[in-house]
Protein backbone atom coordinates (compact mmCIF):
# COMPACT_ATOMS: atom_id res chain seq x y z
CA UNK A 1 0.00 0.00 0.00
CA UNK A 2 1.45 3.10 -1.09
CA UNK A 3 1.47 6.02 1.77
CA UNK A 4 1.48 9.64 0.65
CA UNK A 5 3.19 11.87 2.62
CA UNK A 6 1.85 15.76 2.67
CA UNK A 7 4.29 18.59 3.90
CA UNK A 8 2.47 21.36 5.87
CA UNK A 9 4.52 24.42 6.20
CA UNK A 10 2.23 27.05 8.21
CA UNK A 11 2.69 30.76 8.74
CA UNK A 12 4.68 30.65 12.70
CA UNK A 13 1.95 32.41 14.31
CA UNK A 14 -0.96 30.71 16.60
CA UNK A 15 -3.57 31.39 14.67
CA UNK A 16 -2.31 30.21 11.55
CA UNK A 17 0.01 27.17 13.28
CA UNK A 18 -2.76 25.62 15.68
CA UNK A 19 -5.35 24.91 12.37
CA UNK A 20 -2.87 23.85 10.63
CA UNK A 21 -1.42 21.19 13.19
CA UNK A 22 -5.35 20.10 13.82
CA UNK A 23 -5.93 19.77 9.71
CA UNK A 24 -2.45 17.92 9.53
CA UNK A 25 -3.46 15.56 12.61
CA UNK A 26 -7.40 15.17 10.75
CA UNK A 27 -5.90 13.81 7.85
CA UNK A 28 -3.87 11.42 9.46
CA UNK A 29 -6.33 10.22 11.10
CA UNK A 30 -8.89 10.15 8.42
CA UNK A 31 -6.78 7.63 5.88
CA UNK A 32 -4.21 5.06 6.54
CA UNK A 33 -3.16 5.80 3.10
CA UNK A 34 -2.02 9.59 4.21
CA UNK A 35 0.89 10.54 6.36
CA UNK A 36 1.38 14.31 6.85
CA UNK A 37 4.83 16.49 8.28
CA UNK A 38 4.52 20.04 9.77
CA UNK A 39 7.60 21.82 9.30
CA UNK A 40 6.78 24.94 12.24
CA UNK A 41 9.29 28.44 10.49
CA UNK A 42 10.99 29.98 13.60
CA UNK A 43 10.70 32.57 14.95
CA UNK A 44 7.34 32.44 15.34
CA UNK A 45 5.49 35.98 15.95
CA UNK A 46 4.53 35.05 19.57
CA UNK A 47 5.07 33.44 22.55
CA UNK A 48 1.81 31.26 22.69
CA UNK A 49 3.02 29.59 19.32
CA UNK A 50 6.01 28.99 21.24
CA UNK A 51 4.71 27.55 23.61
CA UNK A 52 2.32 25.93 21.99
CA UNK A 53 5.13 24.19 19.54
CA UNK A 54 6.51 23.02 23.03
CA UNK A 55 2.98 21.22 24.02
CA UNK A 56 3.54 19.50 20.65
CA UNK A 57 6.71 18.28 21.92
CA UNK A 58 5.16 16.47 25.25
CA UNK A 59 2.07 15.28 23.39
CA UNK A 60 1.18 12.20 21.51
CA UNK A 61 0.60 12.40 17.92
CA UNK A 62 -0.96 10.36 15.18
CA UNK A 63 1.33 7.74 14.07
CA UNK A 64 1.71 8.94 10.68
CA UNK A 65 2.13 12.88 11.70
CA UNK A 66 5.52 14.42 12.51
CA UNK A 67 5.76 18.01 13.81
CA UNK A 68 9.47 19.90 12.91
CA UNK A 69 10.62 22.34 14.60
CA UNK A 70 13.01 24.39 11.90
CA UNK A 71 16.21 25.90 12.92
CA UNK A 72 15.26 29.46 14.14
CA UNK A 73 16.29 32.46 12.52
CA UNK A 74 17.42 34.63 15.13
CA UNK A 75 18.53 37.89 12.81
CA UNK A 76 15.05 38.33 11.99
CA UNK A 77 13.72 39.15 15.52
CA UNK A 78 14.75 42.23 16.08
CA UNK A 79 13.46 43.37 12.66
CA UNK A 80 10.63 45.73 12.22
CA UNK A 81 7.61 45.69 9.37
CA UNK A 82 6.85 43.03 6.73
CA UNK A 83 9.94 40.17 6.84
CA UNK A 84 8.34 37.02 5.61
CA UNK A 85 9.85 37.23 1.86
CA UNK A 86 13.38 37.20 4.01
CA UNK A 87 12.00 34.41 6.56
CA UNK A 88 10.64 32.17 3.72
CA UNK A 89 13.66 32.38 1.90
CA UNK A 90 16.30 31.90 4.80
CA UNK A 91 13.85 28.39 5.41
CA UNK A 92 13.65 27.00 1.95
CA UNK A 93 17.14 25.20 2.42
CA UNK A 94 16.22 23.90 5.55
CA UNK A 95 12.89 22.71 4.44
CA UNK A 96 14.42 21.51 1.14
CA UNK A 97 16.97 19.37 3.34
CA UNK A 98 13.94 18.12 5.07
CA UNK A 99 11.69 16.85 2.31
CA UNK A 100 15.13 15.76 0.66
CA UNK A 101 15.71 13.24 3.54
CA UNK A 102 11.63 11.90 2.63
CA UNK A 103 12.54 11.30 -1.06
CA UNK A 104 16.01 9.24 -0.38
CA UNK A 105 14.33 6.85 2.23
CA UNK A 106 11.10 6.39 0.04
CA UNK A 107 13.76 5.10 -2.95
CA UNK A 108 15.71 3.01 -0.74
CA UNK A 109 12.70 1.52 1.12
CA UNK A 110 9.06 0.98 -0.94
CA UNK A 111 7.35 0.62 2.00
CA UNK A 112 8.21 4.45 3.16
CA UNK A 113 5.90 7.23 2.60
CA UNK A 114 6.30 8.99 -0.99
CA UNK A 115 5.93 12.92 -1.10
CA UNK A 116 2.53 13.35 -2.45
CA UNK A 117 2.88 17.62 -1.92
CA UNK A 118 2.98 20.54 -0.27
CA UNK A 119 0.25 22.41 1.90
CA UNK A 120 1.59 25.78 2.27
CA UNK A 121 -0.34 28.69 4.55
CA UNK A 122 -1.72 31.47 2.34
CA UNK A 123 0.71 33.79 3.61
CA UNK A 124 3.49 31.52 2.14
CA UNK A 125 3.54 30.39 -0.93
CA UNK A 126 6.30 32.27 -1.78
CA UNK A 127 7.98 29.01 -1.36
CA UNK A 128 6.04 26.94 -4.29
CA UNK A 129 9.22 26.89 -6.08
CA UNK A 130 10.32 23.74 -4.03
CA UNK A 131 7.48 21.76 -5.20
CA UNK A 132 8.49 22.04 -8.52
CA UNK A 133 11.78 20.93 -7.74
CA UNK A 134 10.60 17.92 -6.15
CA UNK A 135 7.80 17.72 -9.23
CA UNK A 136 4.85 17.46 -6.94
CA UNK A 137 1.74 19.75 -6.69
CA UNK A 138 1.17 22.31 -3.60
CA UNK A 139 -1.88 23.35 -2.04
CA UNK A 140 -2.30 26.26 -0.01
CA UNK A 141 -4.35 26.10 3.40
CA UNK A 142 -5.92 29.12 4.50
CA UNK A 143 -6.68 29.37 8.17
CA UNK A 144 -9.35 32.10 7.32
CA UNK A 145 -12.65 31.50 6.24
CA UNK A 146 -13.77 31.79 2.54
CA UNK A 147 -15.07 35.40 2.39
CA UNK A 148 -11.77 36.20 3.62
CA UNK A 149 -9.96 34.42 0.30
CA UNK A 150 -12.78 36.21 -1.44
CA UNK A 151 -11.93 39.63 -0.24
CA UNK A 152 -7.91 38.85 -1.42
CA UNK A 153 -8.91 38.22 -4.52
CA UNK A 154 -11.37 41.08 -5.13
CA UNK A 155 -8.32 43.94 -3.49
CA UNK A 156 -5.46 42.27 -5.73
CA UNK A 157 -7.61 42.51 -8.85
CA UNK A 158 -8.27 46.14 -7.96
CA UNK A 159 -4.58 46.75 -6.91
CA UNK A 160 -3.13 44.85 -10.56
CA UNK A 161 -5.10 45.18 -13.31
CA UNK A 162 -7.10 48.67 -12.13
CA UNK A 163 -3.94 50.10 -10.45
CA UNK A 164 -6.33 51.31 -7.65
CA UNK A 165 -4.08 52.42 -4.66
CA UNK A 166 -5.98 50.09 -1.86
CA UNK A 167 -4.06 52.09 1.20
CA UNK A 168 -5.82 54.81 0.42
CA UNK A 169 -9.04 52.80 1.75
CA UNK A 170 -8.18 53.73 5.65
CA UNK A 171 -10.26 55.59 7.56
CA UNK A 172 -12.72 55.38 4.01
CA UNK A 173 -16.46 55.26 4.61
CA UNK A 174 -16.66 53.94 0.49
CA UNK A 175 -18.57 50.91 0.04
CA UNK A 176 -17.61 48.13 -1.47
CA UNK A 177 -18.92 45.44 -3.48
CA UNK A 178 -16.93 42.20 -2.57
CA UNK A 179 -18.48 39.96 -4.48
CA UNK A 180 -17.61 36.73 -1.25
CA UNK A 181 -19.96 38.76 0.87
CA UNK A 182 -24.20 39.85 0.26
CA UNK A 183 -23.66 43.12 1.55
CA UNK A 184 -21.77 46.14 0.81
CA UNK A 185 -19.20 46.82 2.99
CA UNK A 186 -17.04 50.09 4.01
CA UNK A 187 -13.69 50.28 2.86
CA UNK A 188 -12.50 51.32 6.38
CA UNK A 189 -13.32 47.67 7.97
CA UNK A 190 -10.90 45.60 4.49
CA UNK A 191 -7.71 44.00 6.69
CA UNK A 192 -5.27 46.25 8.16
CA UNK A 193 -2.81 44.99 5.94
CA UNK A 194 -4.62 46.83 3.15
CA UNK A 195 -3.90 50.30 4.61
CA UNK A 196 -0.02 49.89 4.43
CA UNK A 197 2.46 49.80 1.24
CA UNK A 198 4.84 47.16 2.23
CA UNK A 199 2.06 44.45 3.60
CA UNK A 200 -0.14 44.97 0.59
CA UNK A 201 2.40 43.71 -1.79
CA UNK A 202 2.34 40.40 0.66
CA UNK A 203 -1.68 40.59 0.66
CA UNK A 204 -1.61 40.83 -3.00
CA UNK A 205 0.95 37.96 -3.20
CA UNK A 206 -1.23 35.72 -1.59
CA UNK A 207 -3.63 35.95 -3.44
CA UNK A 208 -1.58 35.30 -6.51
CA UNK A 209 -0.97 31.96 -4.70
CA UNK A 210 -4.35 31.39 -4.55
CA UNK A 211 -4.81 31.29 -8.03
CA UNK A 212 -1.94 29.00 -8.81
CA UNK A 213 -2.17 25.57 -6.35
CA UNK A 214 -3.34 22.59 -7.10
CA UNK A 215 -6.50 23.48 -4.71
CA UNK A 216 -6.73 24.86 -1.79
CA UNK A 217 -8.37 24.15 1.41
CA UNK A 218 -10.17 26.20 3.98
CA UNK A 219 -10.88 26.26 7.54
CA UNK A 220 -14.87 26.45 7.41
CA UNK A 221 -17.72 24.54 6.31
CA UNK A 222 -20.26 24.96 3.40
CA UNK A 223 -23.75 25.87 5.70
CA UNK A 224 -21.62 28.73 7.66
CA UNK A 225 -20.19 30.42 4.01
CA UNK A 226 -22.44 29.24 1.63
CA UNK A 227 -22.55 31.94 -0.72
CA UNK A 228 -18.83 32.92 -0.03
CA UNK A 229 -18.11 29.33 -1.34
CA UNK A 230 -20.62 29.66 -4.44
CA UNK A 231 -18.93 33.00 -5.65
CA UNK A 232 -15.33 31.81 -4.85
CA UNK A 233 -16.39 28.58 -7.29
CA UNK A 234 -17.09 31.29 -10.20
CA UNK A 235 -13.70 32.84 -10.26
CA UNK A 236 -12.36 30.14 -11.92
CA UNK A 237 -9.73 29.48 -8.86
CA UNK A 238 -8.47 25.96 -8.23
CA UNK A 239 -10.65 23.50 -6.05
CA UNK A 240 -12.28 24.58 -2.46
CA UNK A 241 -11.71 22.55 -0.02
CA UNK A 242 -13.92 23.73 2.69
CA UNK A 243 -12.87 21.18 6.18
CA UNK A 244 -13.82 22.77 9.09
CA UNK A 245 -14.73 23.75 11.76
CA UNK A 246 -11.06 23.04 13.02
CA UNK A 247 -11.43 22.89 16.60
CA UNK A 248 -8.62 23.00 18.94
CA UNK A 249 -9.25 21.35 22.27
CA UNK A 250 -7.78 18.98 25.23
CA UNK A 251 -4.52 19.01 22.93
CA UNK A 252 -2.55 21.18 25.45
CA UNK A 253 -1.87 20.00 28.11
CA UNK A 254 1.21 22.62 29.26
CA UNK A 255 -1.14 24.58 31.66
CA UNK A 256 -2.88 21.89 33.60
CA UNK A 257 -2.88 23.70 36.79
CA UNK A 258 -4.09 26.89 35.97
CA UNK A 259 -6.45 25.08 33.76
CA UNK A 260 -7.58 23.06 36.33
CA UNK A 261 -8.12 26.19 39.22
CA UNK A 262 -10.32 27.82 36.09
CA UNK A 263 -12.80 24.63 35.09
CA UNK A 264 -13.30 24.32 39.25
CA UNK A 265 -14.42 28.11 39.42
CA UNK A 266 -16.55 27.65 36.17
CA UNK A 267 -17.90 24.53 37.63
CA UNK A 268 -19.40 26.64 40.48
CA UNK A 269 -21.59 28.91 38.13
CA UNK A 270 -24.83 28.44 37.21
CA UNK A 271 -25.63 27.25 33.68
CA UNK A 272 -25.03 30.23 30.28
CA UNK A 273 -24.11 32.64 33.36
CA UNK A 274 -20.41 33.71 32.48
CA UNK A 275 -19.28 36.09 29.85
CA UNK A 276 -16.18 35.33 28.43
CA UNK A 277 -13.41 38.33 27.19
CA UNK A 278 -10.54 37.25 25.42
CA UNK A 279 -8.88 38.79 22.52
CA UNK A 280 -6.29 36.26 20.96
CA UNK A 281 -2.53 35.87 21.37
CA UNK A 282 -1.71 39.42 20.72
CA UNK A 283 -4.78 41.26 21.77
CA UNK A 284 -4.65 43.93 24.47
CA UNK A 285 -5.80 47.19 24.91
CA UNK A 286 -4.13 50.98 26.94
CA UNK A 287 -4.55 51.54 30.10
CA UNK A 288 -7.21 54.00 29.74
CA UNK A 289 -9.45 51.27 27.44
CA UNK A 290 -8.94 48.58 30.43
CA UNK A 291 -10.62 50.42 32.88
CA UNK A 292 -13.45 51.20 30.72
CA UNK A 293 -13.84 47.47 30.31
CA UNK A 294 -13.76 47.24 34.06
CA UNK A 295 -15.92 49.34 34.81
CA UNK A 296 -18.65 47.99 32.16
CA UNK A 297 -17.79 44.09 33.96
CA UNK A 298 -18.65 45.51 37.46
CA UNK A 299 -21.96 47.89 36.73
CA UNK A 300 -23.10 45.10 34.35
CA UNK A 301 -23.41 42.74 37.52
CA UNK A 302 -22.56 39.89 34.85
CA UNK A 303 -20.58 36.87 36.10
CA UNK A 304 -17.46 37.41 34.16
CA UNK A 305 -13.87 35.81 32.79
CA UNK A 306 -11.85 37.86 31.46
CA UNK A 307 -8.04 37.34 30.20
CA UNK A 308 -6.21 40.30 30.36
CA UNK A 309 -2.95 41.34 28.92
CA UNK A 310 -0.54 44.03 29.55
CA UNK A 311 -0.93 46.98 27.57
CA UNK A 312 2.30 46.09 25.94
CA UNK A 313 1.27 42.83 24.59
CA UNK A 314 2.51 40.79 27.53
CA UNK A 315 1.42 38.11 29.64
CA UNK A 316 0.26 38.81 33.50
CA UNK A 317 2.13 36.79 35.26
CA UNK A 318 1.68 38.26 38.48
CA UNK A 319 -1.21 39.80 41.31
CA UNK A 320 1.08 42.90 41.17
CA UNK A 321 0.61 42.81 37.51
CA UNK A 322 -3.45 43.13 37.37
CA UNK A 323 -3.52 45.45 40.14
CA UNK A 324 -1.34 48.57 38.11
CA UNK A 325 -3.36 47.58 35.45
CA UNK A 326 -7.08 47.22 36.83
CA UNK A 327 -8.96 50.23 38.80
CA UNK A 328 -7.75 50.81 42.11
CA UNK A 329 -9.97 48.15 44.34
CA UNK A 330 -11.70 46.01 41.13
CA UNK A 331 -10.56 42.89 42.14
CA UNK A 332 -12.06 43.24 45.70
CA UNK A 333 -14.70 44.61 44.76
CA UNK A 334 -15.75 41.81 42.00
CA UNK A 335 -14.26 38.94 43.59
CA UNK A 336 -17.53 37.28 44.45
CA UNK A 337 -18.55 38.02 40.58
CA UNK A 338 -15.85 37.38 38.66
CA UNK A 339 -12.00 36.41 37.96
CA UNK A 340 -8.72 38.06 35.80
CA UNK A 341 -6.48 35.43 34.57
CA UNK A 342 -3.29 35.82 32.38
CA UNK A 343 -3.44 32.88 30.25
CA UNK A 344 -7.20 30.88 29.65
CA UNK A 345 -7.53 27.54 27.38
CA UNK A 346 -10.32 29.32 25.16
CA UNK A 347 -11.54 26.33 23.69
CA UNK A 348 -12.01 24.11 27.11
CA UNK A 349 -13.62 27.48 28.44
CA UNK A 350 -16.03 28.04 25.68
CA UNK A 351 -17.21 24.44 25.88
CA UNK A 352 -18.56 24.51 29.04
CA UNK A 353 -22.15 25.03 30.18
CA UNK A 354 -21.39 27.95 32.50
CA UNK A 355 -20.23 29.74 29.31
CA UNK A 356 -23.43 32.00 28.18
CA UNK A 357 -21.23 34.57 25.99
CA UNK A 358 -18.54 35.58 24.31
CA UNK A 359 -16.31 38.97 23.55
CA UNK A 360 -14.01 38.49 20.88
CA UNK A 361 -11.19 40.13 18.95
CA UNK A 362 -13.25 37.84 15.95
CA UNK A 363 -10.00 35.75 14.80
CA UNK A 364 -11.33 33.50 12.37
CA UNK A 365 -10.66 30.28 14.90
CA UNK A 366 -12.51 32.17 17.58
CA UNK A 367 -15.41 33.08 15.44
CA UNK A 368 -15.86 28.84 14.71
CA UNK A 369 -14.67 27.72 18.27
CA UNK A 370 -17.86 29.77 19.58
CA UNK A 371 -20.50 28.60 17.04
CA UNK A 372 -18.75 24.84 17.32
CA UNK A 373 -19.72 25.02 20.80
CA UNK A 374 -23.18 27.48 20.28
CA UNK A 375 -21.95 30.71 22.53
CA UNK A 376 -23.11 34.21 20.80
CA UNK A 377 -19.81 36.66 20.12
CA UNK A 378 -20.13 40.53 21.15
CA UNK A 379 -17.62 41.30 18.43
CA UNK A 380 -14.71 43.69 19.30
CA UNK A 381 -12.04 43.20 16.16
CA UNK A 382 -8.47 44.54 17.06
CA UNK A 383 -6.54 44.29 14.17
CA UNK A 384 -5.51 42.29 10.83
CA UNK A 385 -8.32 40.90 9.20
CA UNK A 386 -10.69 41.04 12.27
CA UNK A 387 -12.74 44.28 11.56
CA UNK A 388 -13.69 42.32 8.26
CA UNK A 389 -14.50 38.81 10.18
CA UNK A 390 -16.39 41.51 12.80
CA UNK A 391 -18.96 42.70 9.49
CA UNK A 392 -19.54 39.12 8.30
CA UNK A 393 -20.45 37.66 11.97
CA UNK A 394 -22.54 40.57 12.68
CA UNK A 395 -23.89 41.93 9.68
CA UNK A 396 -23.31 38.93 6.94
CA UNK A 397 -24.32 35.86 9.08
CA UNK A 398 -26.66 37.41 12.03
CA UNK A 399 -24.57 35.40 14.60
CA UNK A 400 -23.12 37.71 16.78
CA UNK A 401 -23.48 41.16 18.32
CA UNK A 402 -21.42 44.19 17.84
CA UNK A 403 -19.44 45.87 20.50
CA UNK A 404 -17.50 47.88 17.80
CA UNK A 405 -16.61 46.67 14.40
CA UNK A 406 -14.93 49.31 12.95
CA UNK A 407 -12.45 49.27 16.21
CA UNK A 408 -8.65 48.85 14.82
CA UNK A 409 -5.73 49.52 17.24
CA UNK A 410 -4.05 52.55 17.03
CA UNK A 411 -5.94 53.96 14.20
CA UNK A 412 -6.83 57.95 16.21
CA UNK A 413 -3.64 60.27 15.79
CA UNK A 414 -2.89 59.93 19.18
CA UNK A 415 -2.92 56.12 19.00
CA UNK A 416 -5.76 55.27 21.22
CA UNK A 417 -9.74 54.62 20.57
CA UNK A 418 -11.93 54.33 23.88
CA UNK A 419 -14.40 52.42 23.98
CA UNK A 420 -17.17 53.65 26.59
CA UNK A 421 -18.09 51.61 29.57
CA UNK A 422 -21.79 52.19 28.91
CA UNK A 423 -21.02 50.90 25.14
CA UNK A 424 -19.45 47.71 26.78
CA UNK A 425 -22.17 47.18 28.97
CA UNK A 426 -24.39 47.23 26.46
CA UNK A 427 -22.88 44.53 24.00
CA UNK A 428 -22.31 42.15 27.04
CA UNK A 429 -26.47 42.43 27.96
CA UNK A 430 -27.34 42.08 24.26
CA UNK A 431 -25.35 38.56 24.19
CA UNK A 432 -26.28 37.55 27.22
CA UNK A 433 -30.11 37.49 26.66
CA UNK A 434 -31.94 34.28 27.29
CA UNK A 435 -33.76 33.93 24.14
CA UNK A 436 -32.46 36.35 22.00
CA UNK A 437 -32.36 35.66 18.05
CA UNK A 438 -28.71 35.53 17.66
CA UNK A 439 -28.47 32.92 20.51
CA UNK A 440 -30.92 30.61 18.47
CA UNK A 441 -29.28 30.99 15.70
CA UNK A 442 -25.78 30.18 16.73
CA UNK A 443 -27.29 27.15 18.76
CA UNK A 444 -28.77 26.13 15.46
CA UNK A 445 -25.54 26.85 13.37
CA UNK A 446 -23.40 24.96 16.09
CA UNK A 447 -25.22 21.50 15.57
CA UNK A 448 -24.76 22.32 11.81
CA UNK A 449 -20.97 23.02 12.26
CA UNK A 450 -21.16 19.50 14.33
CA UNK A 451 -22.92 17.28 11.12
CA UNK A 452 -20.67 18.93 8.94
CA UNK A 453 -17.41 16.93 10.32
CA UNK A 454 -19.60 13.61 10.52
CA UNK A 455 -19.50 10.82 8.13
CA UNK A 456 -21.73 12.29 5.49
CA UNK A 457 -21.05 15.71 6.09
CA UNK A 458 -20.41 18.74 4.29
CA UNK A 459 -16.34 19.11 5.40
CA UNK A 460 -16.20 15.03 6.14
CA UNK A 461 -17.29 14.42 2.44
CA UNK A 462 -14.44 17.23 1.58
CA UNK A 463 -11.99 15.83 3.09
CA UNK A 464 -12.28 12.63 1.32
CA UNK A 465 -12.32 14.88 -2.18
CA UNK A 466 -9.05 16.54 -0.89
CA UNK A 467 -7.44 13.26 -0.28
CA UNK A 468 -8.74 11.63 -3.44
CA UNK A 469 -6.96 14.41 -4.90
CA UNK A 470 -3.60 13.63 -3.40
CA UNK A 471 -3.93 10.11 -3.98
CA UNK A 472 -4.29 10.42 -7.51
CA UNK A 473 -1.37 12.69 -8.29
CA UNK A 474 0.88 10.01 -5.91
CA UNK A 475 3.37 7.78 -7.89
Amino acid sequence: MKIAELVFIPFPAMGHVVPAVQTAKLLAEFDKRVSTTVLLMKPAIDSSTIEYTKSLAASTLPERMRFIELPSLDELISRKGIWLDSLIEGQKPHVKEFVSKIVSKSELSPDSPRLAGFVFDAFCTGMKDLAGEFGVPWYVFSSSGAAFLGCLLYLQVLHDEQNVDITEFKNSDAMLEIPSLVNPMAARLLPSMTFRKDSVLVLCGAARGLREASGIVVNTFIELESHAVNSLSKTGIPPLYPVGPIVNVGSDKSNDNREREIMEWLDDQPPSSVVFLCFGSLGSFCVDQVKELAYALEHSGKRFLWVLQKPSKGKMESASDFQETLPEGFLDRTTELGKVIGWAPQAEILAHRAIGGFVSHCGWNSILESIYFGVPIAAWPIYAEQQFNAFQLVIELGLGGEMKIDYLEGSNSDGSEIVSADSIKKGIEGIMEDDSEIRKRVKNMSQVSKQALTAGGSSHSSLGRLIADVMSKTP
